[in-house]
């Protein structure tokens, strides 16, 4: 996969630099984990945090099927 630039937002994240979207997702996996992020009755649903909740466009809570788009609109090519 082609490297994308992460905008302001999302590098807060996963860094500034380059990245394939692959990578991101890793990257914001190993976030939602380690923070303990994903819902505890609903395992496909991301509860936001202070990090999260600009990427996630002010909602509580996404569906994981939401992240690709997330990325997309936080990335240039």
């Amino acid at each position: 996969m082609a490297p994308v630039t992460p905008n302001a937002t999302l590098g807060e994240l996963v860094g500034a630099k380059p990245l394939p979207r692959t990578e991101i997702v890793k990257k914001i996996w190993v976030y939602i984990k380690k923070n303990g992020l994903q819902d505890k009755k609903n395992k496909r649903m991301i509860n936001a945090d202070a990090k999260l909740a600009p990427l996630f466009a002010g909602k509580k809570q996404v569906s994981m099927f939401d992240l690709a788009t997330i990325i997309s609109k936080n990335v240039k090519k």
